[in-house]
């Protein structure tokens, strides 16, 4: 992974993203301290592919068909 200040990857922008469509990331840092990663699509791809949304994961979950109530009476608790 290569690291590079921001007026760096500024003034190399379009090397930048050509190593990152081959595969290799660059670290972007500000004042010394990392703030952005550039990556490839399809990685970018892969790691926000791998978190489902919730909605997707209620979708996902297999039909169990009717599921049959309790009809017992709830109990008096005398209250």
């Amino acid at each position: 992974m290569r690291e590079m200040q921001l007026r760096e990857a500024k003034a190399a922008f379009s090397s930048v993203v050509d190593n990152a469509a081959s595969g290799h990331e660059t670290v972007v840092t500000k004042h010394g301290s990392p703030v952005a990663v550039v990556l490839g699509y399809e990685q970018w791809r892969t790691l926000k592919g791998a978190k489902p949304s919730f909605a997707s994961l209620l979708l996902s979950f297999p039909d169990v068909g009717e599921i049959e109530r309790d009809q017992t009476p709830p109990r008096d608790l005398g209250l």
